[in-house]
């Protein structure tokens, strides 16, 4: 399997399309047409898989920075769009639940009220069920803020443990760095020793062949000098 950066960017930003297709259809297609707890929960669908596009696009920027950088320009722009992209089906969502907070803390028979000047009735039950309604669009309001910020610190811790990623490969790569060229280094110093060695070699045959030629001459001299003293 080919586990390259630009192969990774690819099928990441595959997944992503994926997400971001099935939270278009929630919150801009058929999605828009439910109602009621239906509603809720298509909303409820679209925070989780925002976060699953959030950790994506972390990743995203991971493999962008072990790209080369002779094709790192085509992908750069690539990951700004579906940054855009992200940003934008964020800002939606938000918008969409403030909607549906405000639709539950007026509630349907609100509008026909508003436009007649006031309530129909002194029933004191319609405050606190007015009362009930606000307190259910703010525990809302405080749900999806939670949400934003889990969303938020997910996307921090992601993005913090990306850059100690890079950090621990950036500082192995230097420490392969020094090892080759201490590899280098050392095999210079072997190729000096083994010329240093076959130099000592060839001076040991020079000093034995000297040697060994002073020796016949020497004995050629004294069987001379026997041959003189003893044949004369």
């Amino acid at each position: 399997m080919d586990a390259s950066p630009t192969t990774l960017f690819e099928s990441y930003e595959q997944d992503f399309r994926h997400i971001l297709l099935g939270i278009r259809e929630k919150l801009e297609g058929h999605g828009r047409e439910q109602r009621g707890e239906q509603r809720k929960a298509a909303l409820r669908r679209v925070e989780i898989e925002l976060d699953e596009a959030d950790d994506i696009v972390s990743q995203l920027e991971i493999e962008v920075q072990g790209i080369p950088k002779s094709v790192r320009g085509q992908y750069t722009p690539r990951l700004k769009q579906a940054k855009a992209e992200l940003l934008k089906y964020k800002k939606m969502s938000k918008d969409v639940h403030a909607q549906l907070a405000r639709s539950d803390l007026l509630g349907p028979g609100a509008g026909s009220r508003g436009l007649r000047g006031g309530p129909t009735t002194d029933d004191p039950y319609d405050e606190r069920n007015e009362r009930a309604r606000l307190l259910a669009g703010t525990e809302v309001l405080s749900d999806g803020s939670r949400r934003l910020a889990d969303s938020t610190r997910v996307a921090l811790e992601a993005e913090e443990q990306g850059a100690d990623i890079l950090r621990s490969l950036r500082a192995q790569r230097e420490q392969i760095e020094n090892a080759r060229d201490t590899l280098q280094a050392a095999d210079t110093h072997i190729d000096r020793a083994s010329g240093t060695i076959k130099g000592m070699i060839r001076q040991m045959y020079k000093q034995r062949f000297m040697l060994s030629a002073i020796g016949v001459f020497f004995v050629l001299l004294v069987i001379l000098i026997l041959y003189f003293k003893l044949v004369r």
